[in-house]
């Protein structure tokens, strides 16, 4: 089954903040920015209507140490999850939905900068971010598609645009 993705909803934003105010307050100081990414965050595209937030924190041992706070709020804790140095989340909604993704690094990751230059370079080139929403709806036009052929239909977009808006956040900082 296909991956739905949705036209842009102006209330992820709203959404993101509320989730983003109750992580700060389970984790505390060790939380240095909470920023709102993944196409949810980029308007006018289409998107897997789950919030991903981007968390820097000052340890990663600290977020070790708090992982019941986050299970608190209804997080499954996933460990790296795939990419190192990283501290991975998933929240469902009562029905076992996908609802939010955390992925944290410590201050000073390249994996920050790649998130956010992504974004940020989405954001600023609205005719790059077209053409990768254009790219979203032809791979979920298969209704037989599953997740991982859509997820390494993108990739080869998303690995081409982020050396560009890695080169373009960096210059522009």
């Amino acid at each position: 089954m296909a991956p739905i993705v949705v036209p842009h909803r102006p209330e992820w934003r709203g959404q993101f903040e509320r989730e983003a105010f109750n992580i700060k307050q389970a984790l505390g100081a060790n939380v240095l920015a909470i920023h709102h990414i993944g196409s949810t965050a980029i308007p006018n595209i289409l998107a897997k209507p789950i919030i991903d937030i981007l968390i820097e924190a000052c340890s990663l041992t600290k977020i070790d140490q708090a992982n019941s706070a986050l299970i608190d709020l209804g997080y499954e804790v996933m460990g790296e999850f795939g990419i190192k140095n990283r501290r991975y989340f998933r929240k469902d909604n009562p029905q076992g939905i996908r609802t939010h993704h955390i992925h944290i690094f410590e201050t000073g990751s390249s994996e920050l900068v790649r998130h956010l230059a992504f974004r940020d370079y989405l954001r600023k080139y609205p005719k790059i971010a077209k053409e990768y929403s254009d790219l979203k709806a032809s791979l979920t036009n298969n209704a037989n598609i599953d997740l991982d052929t859509y997820i390494n239909g993108k990739n080869p977009f998303i690995q081409a645009t982020e050396i560009k808006a890695v080169e373009w956040y960096k210059s522009s900082a």
